[in-house]
């Protein structure tokens, strides 16, 4: 049993309260059954991080949890270890994970049925993009974690083709982004359907107020659990800022491209300037995908495959995939457009240096967003290093949307082979001339 250092700290009607950090270096000593600590050894899991260290004795314990920490630092494990150990021992009990996006779901059940699948763990994933009916088969196969999106679990509860009162943890992954999205009535609806006798543990990178209110709200004493200041980018990733012309954009990207040689993901604001700069990268000679959402799920889970696999060097992103990318060694993280929110520029740039690799990230800033610049620095606390532009490559057309010629029908058939015209059975529209050309279309006479 790991002895606990509270400060108490009287915020928002609630006690906020921050553990002392373990002294081991691994797994062991934290309360981990044996079972589950030999599985971590075979998956090559050795020193744990620190939001690992911190959050999951106290997990372990059934405390409720808000953990604090940087994208890319091991809080999947820190909240699925203590949770698939609680379930092996409180037999009737589910847990549930709610996450902003599809990649993401998958992503965390990836993980989790890698530690539980050899005693037998079961998940069922409810995303949009998938077929309800499959969905619904997982959900009566009983399983142990249901993983979910907020808009399609809501489509369950109000099928009732999911029950949550067996609920005994509940994970908010990435809770920050959620409320950005908009899911926060969807958020409370949820809560509002799982048993208030739970334990409960919430983790982001940023703590914005909405995130208070639901711990005030939901959650019993929650421990405060901050390994790093909200807004804390990766120690690993160095930044650097060009100021740039909206029309120089893509001869600086080819630029860029043209000096790093590992994988870079670059980021657009809108799916449609997605789109545009996969298009032109594959001009450029790079193997590029795209992920937005206006890709289907299968689209967006072959772009993220192939990007892991090197079939794509370039990956073009929208905001939807900057906490849904779990790929280790990307090299350079390209901010083509700046986020709307300065809390997504650290999502972002924590794409790259992650599991203890070195990673750069390079953003474009247009002349007249000087402010947004300050914004995400009073985030970080750190002046982004501006760069003089390089020599740029001379302005390259935007390559034409590719179309598929039609075939022409012959016209070689006699006059008597062709269908005789008839009258419309609506009176109204009758003429005895028939139908006419009029501005590149056949419209009646009395249409006009």
């Amino acid at each position: 049993m790991i002895k606990l250092r509270f400060s108490n700290i009287y915020y928002r009607k609630i006690f906020i309260m921050t553990p002392k950090f373990p002294e081991s270096d691994s797994f062991d000593g934290l309360g981990i059954a044996p079972k589950l600590l030999e599985i971590l050894d075979n998956l090559k899991f050795v020193t744990p991080t620190p939001i690992q260290k911190q959050s999951i004795p106290a997990a372990i314990e059934g405390r409720d949890l808000m953990g604090i920490a940087q994208t890319g630092t091991g809080k999947t494990l820190a909240f699925g270890i203590p949770m698939i150990q609680k379930l092996a021992t409180q037999k009737g009990q589910k847990g549930l994970v709610i996450l902003p996006t599809r990649e993401l779901a998958l992503q965390v059940n990836e993980s989790l049925m890698k530690l539980g699948r050899t005693i037998g763990l079961k998940t069922a994933v409810l995303i949009g993009g998938e077929s309800i009916s499959r969905q619904m088969r997982a959900v009566r196969q009983n399983p142990h974690i249901i993983i979910a999106t907020p808009g399609r679990l809501i489509d369950h509860l109000e099928q009732r083709s999911v029950n949550l009162n067996n609920v005994g943890v509940l994970v908010l992954d990435e809770a920050d982004h959620m409320l950005d999205m908009g899911f926060a009535p969807q958020i409370n609806k949820i809560l509002q359907s799982v048993p208030a006798n739970r334990q409960t543990m919430l983790f982001s990178a940023t703590m914005p107020q909405e995130i208070v209110s639901i711990a005030t709200k939901y959650m019993k004493l929650p421990l405060r659990v901050e390994v790093a200041p909200s807004g804390t980018v990766a120690r690993r990733v160095t930044q650097e800022l060009f100021f740039v012309t909206k029309e120089s954009k893509l001869q600086l990207l080819e630029k860029i491209l043209s000096d790093y040689r590992g994988s870079v993901l670059v980021f657009s604001r809108t799916k449609f300037a997605a789109k545009k700069i996969a298009r032109v990268v594959r001009n450029m000679g790079h193997a590029s995908a795209e992920i937005h959402s206006n890709r289907s799920l299968n689209q967006r889970l072959e772009a993220l495959s192939g990007f892991k696999l090197g079939k794509y060097r370039v990956l073009v992103a929208t905001d939807i995939a900057a906490r849904g990318i779990d790929v280790s060694g990307i090299e350079l993280v390209i901010n083509y457009d700046l986020p709307e929110n300065p809390e997504d520029y650290v999502h972002r740039i924590g794409r790259t240096g992650r599991a203890n690799h070195e990673g750069h990230a390079i953003s474009f800033a247009t002349p007249d967003q000087s402010w947004d610049v300050k914004s995400i620095e009073k985030l970080i606390k750190i002046k982004l290093p501006v760069s003089n532009l390089p020599q740029l490559p001379e302005k390259r057309a935007m390559p034409k949307r590719e179309t598929i010629p039609h075939e022409v029908p012959s016209r070689d058939f006699k006059r008597h082979d062709r269908k005789p015209q008839s009258f419309s059975r609506n009176r109204k529209n009758r003429s005895p001339q028939g139908r006419r050309f009029f501005h590149g279309s056949y419209r009646s006479r009395r249409s006009f």
